[in-house]
């Protein structure tokens, strides 16, 4: 009996010294984590989370566990440790009235060998806590089918807003340069834009979520939408075109034909089926070109206006180009032509008269008139009955070009003007001196010349004669 109770006691006594030699320790890892209340607002936006620890912890450990969340996603962060205490700071910074949540889940170890498990979860915000901005009410609304011109998209929010980072969040796809104006508090966005919107055309919005209130809370989401310009179905098309006449500085229709009515000093009026943009103007021609210019009429209506007056007995196709719009950018689609051949008549001579009995009247060029002269001063005068009305500068211009030569035989002396005269606005008076008679066998002939065309005689008001007019004159004795 006493042999088995010393070997129990050799027993125990062994094991005492086992445990002795292998000590475990059953302390408990104390900690303590700032923020510590659910809903606490951190300072600033680079505040950091803290995690305190009575001991000295096993570094990796517990940097592995720890995460940062929101409804953004991970945040990411900068870990440091100070002493026994790690600190997660955020790289991008904190973000107003954003719910963080700091999660510790998983088992980390002192360097002791002490173990401790966590499954803590903690909630913060940073700045404020406040309640985001949302977008109440937007312009046009999504889908909406509008018209383009005078078109100002606007945006409502609940609350005031940080004005450049909405502006800076804002895309408005197709439209290019563009002002911004706030109103209410800043909570009501007009977007003014530099030039009328394309008809028919489909644009997209999106403000993203980086925008926000004055207090730099964000958007909760990014809204987004679409508008289409195409309210208005009507293409544009040409009504009307006419003669128009000047009076009083306004243009009145003449009543006239386009095709054969357009007299000198009209202009030509282009009525439309709809108030017409701007650009109508710049999408007028005449082929053969003709300079001019173009004015509004009215909303629907313009007035091309000649610089100076068409050509006579030319065809002439006024153009109106394709890509001539309405006020709300629809185009005509294809170019608009008609054809016109002015009521402007050639510079006529009714009638070539001398000594007051006409000599010759309807005159036809190269025609052979005889001519009785005064002898001794070899006088001959004459008159030219014109079918058009000169005017004050033009009288002297066309008596300057008017010539009388000698032409057969070539030994006739010269000849000079003598004298000129106009006896109303279409009638021309010349006496010539210098001029000798011949004879049956040997007449004398002189060449009278009234240049044609465009460098010839014109009336001033842009008629002309088609072309030279010469009379062969045979001089002979005065009765």
């Amino acid at each position: 009996m006493l042999r088995l109770w010393n070997s129990f006691a050799a027993v125990l006594l062994f094991a005492l010294t086992v445990m002795s030699c292998g000590f475990v320790d059953l302390r408990p890892i104390g900690y303590v984590i700032e923020p510590d209340v659910t809903d606490s607002v951190l300072t600033d936006s680079y505040s950091p989370v803290i995690i305190k620890f009575d001991t000295e912890m096993e570094k990796y450990d517990v940097e592995k566990i720890l995460q940062v969340t929101s409804a953004n996603g991970v945040m990411i962060g900068d870990l440091s440790w100070e002493g026994r205490d790690l600190y997660f700071t955020p790289v991008p910074g904190w973000t107003a009235g954003i719910r963080y949540t700091l999660s510790l889940s998983g088992t980390i170890r002192s360097i002791d060998k002490r173990d401790l498990r966590l499954q803590h979860y903690i909630s913060f915000y940073a700045i404020n806590k406040n309640e985001p901005p949302i977008l109440e009410w937007h312009y046009p609304e999504n889908g909406a089918s509008i018209g383009t011109g005078d078109v100002v998209p606007e945006f409502y929010f609940s609350r005031s807003m940080d004005r450049l980072s909405v502006e800076s969040a804002l895309t408005l796809e197709g439209i290019g340069n563009k002002t911004f104006e706030w109103s209410d508090e800043d909570k009501r966005l007009k977007v003014i834009v530099d030039k009328a919107l394309s008809a028919w055309v489909s644009y997209r919005w999106s403000l993203r979520d980086s925008a926000k209130s004055i207090d730099g809370v964000p958007l909760p989401k990014t809204y987004s939408g679409f508008f289409t310009t195409n309210l208005d179905q009507t293409l544009p098309f040409v009504t009307s075109v006419y003669p128009v006449l000047n009076s009083g500085g306004s243009w009145y229709p003449t009543g006239a034909s386009i095709e054969t009515g357009l007299a000198p000093g009209q202009g030509i009026a282009v009525e439309f089926n709809k108030k017409m943009g701007e650009n109508v103007l710049r999408s007028v021609r005449i082929e053969p070109s003709v300079t001019g210019r173009t004015e509004l009429l009215s909303e629907n209506s313009i007035v091309y206006i000649f610089t100076r007056d068409p050509e006579p007995q030319t065809v002439y196709t006024l153009i109106i180009s394709a890509d001539a719009r309405d006020s709300e950018g629809l185009k005509l689609g294809a170019d608009y032509r008609i054809s016109f051949t002015p009521d402007i008549p050639f510079l006529d001579i009714l009638s070539f008269t001398a000594e007051s009995e006409p000599v010759m009247q309807n005159t036809d060029s190269n025609e052979s008139l005889p001519i009785r002269i005064v002898q001794g001063t070899g006088e001959f005068d004459f008159s030219i009955h014109f079918s058009l009305p000169f005017t004050l500068e033009e009288k002297q211009n066309s008596a300057q070009k008017i010539i009388l030569t000698p032409f057969f035989p070539r030994t006739l002396a010269p000849v000079a003007l003598q004298y000129v005269s106009w006896y109303s606005d279409d009638r021309l008076y010349m006496r010539w001196e210098g001029l000798s008679t011949g004879s049956t066998e040997k007449p004398h002939y002189y060449k009278l010349t009234i240049p044609g065309g465009k460098t010839g005689i014109n009336n001033g008001m842009g008629m002309y004669m088609k072309e030279d007019v010469v009379f062969y004159l045979e001089a002979v004795n005065e009765k």
